[in-house]
């Protein structure tokens, strides 16, 4: 099918959306925060070599869609999208939803690699999974450590990334800025990291890893009603046998508590800058996000492309995603059409 008529019928699939999306989303936020998804669920996963992982991901839609990325964060999986996916493949789009290093199928390749949960390497991972399924450019889209992820492709990397959706704004940090103490009350929202910055937090989260998880969940969505079947599903990933010491370098390394790998100080330092990007952005945050996170402004200027905000309503939290789905998936239909 030429390009252009693919083009044009993602065009009225996405006014389609649009037009839905108008109705529903001002009602969705509140539906999608007081109801499960466990009905739903992905049929069988891929698995391929890219980089140092075999990667296991979903990909629904067509074969020759406009590519979208998505990418969940701690501690969730690709089920964050499983409403969302769906709502991206019908309108045209072919859609992958990775497991991140440490999450579900998602192995290393070798024994020998170090377990590192450094934001470079998320990057990169990315970067090596678009470079196997021959992508060269695509829709990134995430939240908590897929937001981070997107925004780094689309700082380091704007030549493979088409547009970003990045609940919570701008996530790029360095580890100096880890080192320096926070007011009280915001310091006690990293609770965890400090956790995992001791012995005791790691043997701790590997014992507890499913409450924990759930104890996570409900801090970060207060009032997202998820059931037990919904929250399982995810937490199976959690199995992984990486998935501790993942989660464990990530956050003793944003402290400056764990080294990196030397191969990826180039990109620490450019990303230690801060700096900011340039491809069209659609920012997203829940009215009721209980992890830390920052008001919109202050993270606005860090966009010189073409650049959007929106508040979601009616207690969405942080797994935006899976909450509002609707709203997740507008997003991304709406920024590729800048």
């Amino acid at each position: 099918m030429p390009e252009s008529i693919n083009q044009m019928r993602r065009r009225m699939l996405a006014a389609t959306m649009m037009t839905l999306a108008a109705t529903q989303v001002r009602t969705a936020a509140a539906t999608d925060a007081t109801s499960g998804d466990a009905s739903k669920s992905f049929g069988t996963l891929k698995q391929v070599n890219a980089g140092v992982l075999n990667v296991g991901y979903v990909e629904i839609g067509p074969a020759s869609g406009a590519p979208v990325i998505l990418l969940h964060g701690w501690p969730y999986d690709i089920h964050s999208f499983v409403q969302v996916a769906p709502l991206l493949s019908s309108a045209g789009y072919r859609v992958i939803v990775p497991h991140l290093r440490g999450y579900g199928t998602t192995r290393f390749l070798s024994a020998d690699s170090v377990r590192n949960g450094q934001p470079a390497a998320l990057g990169l991972d990315v970067i090596a999974l678009m470079d196997a399924l021959d992508i060269r450019k695509a829709v990134i889209a995430g939240f908590d450590w897929g937001a981070r992820t997107a925004n780094i492709v689309s700082a380091l990397w704007p030549e493979r990334c088409k547009a970003t959706v990045s609940v919570s704004g701008y996530l790029i940090g360095n580890q100096e800025a880890g080192r320096k103490p926070l007011p009280p009350n915001a310091e006690l929202q990293w609770w965890y990291q400090y956790y995992f910055a001791t012995e005791r937090g790691r043997l701790g989260y590997d014992a507890n890893r499913h409450d924990f998880a759930k104890l996570i969940w409900q801090i970060a969505s207060p009032r997202w009603k998820f059931d037990d079947v919904t929250f399982d599903r995810s937490a199976a990933s959690l199995n992984n046998p990486d998935h501790v010491a993942i989660t464990i370098h990530n956050y003793r390394w944003r402290l400056a508590l764990a080294d990196g790998e030397t191969r990826y100080d180039d990109y620490e330092k450019r990303l230690a800058k801060a700096p900011v990007i340039s491809v069209p952005t659609i920012t997203l945050e829940g009215d009721a996000n209980g992890a830390p996170h920052l008001e919109p402004g202050a993270y606005a200027s860090k966009f010189s492309g073409k650049y959007a905000h929106r508040t979601l309503t009616g207690g969405i939290g942080h797994n935006l995603p899976q909450e509002a789905p609707q709203a997740f998936a507008q997003a991304v239909i709406d920024v590729d059409s800048w």
